[in-house]
């Protein structure tokens, strides 16, 4: 019984320590993702503006234009909000190809970066309807000078968005399952774990990163992207937890810190603090 006690206690403490690691690894992923998603997004709304001459600082919550809500003609409002979901669409599409027929069949954490790009740059399109319908600010610019017919349009569009953003989740579950090197982890009794560890925390804990690093200047309309991230990660978590998959690369790579990616994460958002801290304005 003793010997069979220690051994179900070294195992439970193997689970634990790859958890751990997973998560941090995952959680550093899931913040150089959304920067990158994110900046683009940002970059092209910066880049159309500057097209059309419209005046504006890029901020570290947003992209603040600085003109009279008089001087704008619909064609640059359909340009301008749309452009950064485009791109990020585009991305993301590029993101789950890339990740499908060539990151999943190698070993690394490439192929976990690509399946937070996808996710992020799906949020940054479908969930970002969703986020910007309650402020009335961002990507709801869209339908609501599209259509030009008050406010109950752009609700229907924004639910739609979201329901597909949640169907997307959950189609997502295979990527998700197909993006970890861990025999450990991948075993369907440590499926709760694994999902807990490489995709809720990271959300939670790469969320509160990015807050913190962008303190005091974290707007609502950020904070209900993240929110809507649960459009995805929810469903996304219910079909993982109940997919037999758990299968792995025959040579996986072994569970260790990627501190190279860390230290990556940590210059990154020191960059990106004192280049948007004053922000930059263009015309």
């Amino acid at each position: 019984m003793a010997a069979t006690d220690t051994a179900f206690t070294t195992s439970a403490s193997d689970v634990r320590q790859k958890a751990l690691i997973a998560g941090l690894n995952a959680t550093v992923l899931y913040v150089l993702a959304y920067l990158l998603a994110n900046t683009l997004y940002q970059a092209a709304t910066v880049a159309m503006a500057v097209r059309l001459s419209i005046r504006g600082v890029w901020e570290l919550e947003r992209v603040k234009f600085l003109i009279a809500d008089g001087e704008w003609v619909r064609i640059a409002v359909l340009a301008v909000y749309s452009v950064g979901p485009l791109l990020c669409a585009g991305l993301g599409v590029a993101a789950a190809l890339w990740f499908w027929y060539s990151a999943r069949l190698k070993r690394g954490l490439l192929k976990l970066f690509l399946v937070w790009v996808a996710l992020h740059c799906c949020n940054l399109f479908f969930g970002a309807m969703v986020a910007d319908t309650f402020t009335e600010n961002g990507f709801w610019y869209i339908p609501s000078w599209l259509f030009l017919a008050g406010n109950g349009p752009n609700i229907a569009v924004a639910v739609v968005f979201g329901l597909i953003q949640m169907v997307l989740g959950y189609f997502a579950a295979i990527l998700f399952l197909q993006s970890h090197d861990s025999i450990t982890l991948m075993k369907y009794v440590n499926r709760r774990v694994l999902i807990y560890a490489t995709l809720f925390a990271p959300w939670l804990v790469g969320s509160l990163v990015l807050a913190l690093a962008k303190f005091p200047h974290f707007g609502r309309n950020e904070q209900l992207h993240f929110a809507t991230m649960l459009l995805l990660l929810a469903p996304l978590s219910f079909a993982a937890a109940n997919e037999l998959f758990e299968f792995t690369l025959e040579a996986p790579q072994k569970t260790r810190i990627a501190w190279g990616l860390v230290v990556l994460a940590l210059v990154v958002l020191v960059a990106m603090r004192l280049v948007l801290g004053p922000g930059i304005h263009f015309a």
